[in-house]
């Protein structure tokens, strides 16, 4: 089994509490899920760049999101590179693929293969909103 990298921004826990609204705490920090369809990004079109909530890196780009009508918002890849890190997650009684943000660990949500969406790759990355902020793209 691979060793996942050393996240590049530590912060105590403590600091983590201090930075994040509770409701941001418990998904990024404990794993948690926001409830489907009330995340601010689940039906957003707006243009730009997702980043993570907790240490600003970039994850991934409108361009990759589509509607799966899941409750969160789905892209079928992140951005290039090793923006995020996938670990198997057994929680729930079931085999699950987690997504962290590579920078700083936190959760953001998990990956799923195979469920026929039609996208470029056959995956579905269901994303917490509460683990993301758009960066709109400035139109000139």
């Amino acid at each position: 089994m691979e060793t996942e990298p050393a996240p590049k921004v530590v912060k105590t826990d403590e600091e983590w509490r201090a930075e994040l609204t509770p409701a941001e705490y418990q998904v990024l920090r404990r794993a948690g899920t926001e409830r489907p369809f009330t995340g601010e990004y689940t039906d957003t079109k707006t243009e730009g760049v997702y980043t993570c909530r907790a240490c600003g890196a970039e994850l991934f780009r409108s361009e990759t999101k589509f509607d799966s009508h899941c409750g969160w918002p789905s892209f079928f890849t992140p951005l290039a590179g090793d923006a995020v890190i996938e670990r198997s997650d057994v929680s729930l009684g079931m085999k699950r693929t987690e997504v962290l943000c590579a920078t700083c660990h936190s959760h953001l949500g998990h990956v799923f293969e195979g469920e026929g969406y039609g996208t470029p790759t056959d995956l579905r990355y269901c994303i917490n909103s509460i683990s993301l902020r758009l960066e709109p793209t400035e139109k000139s």
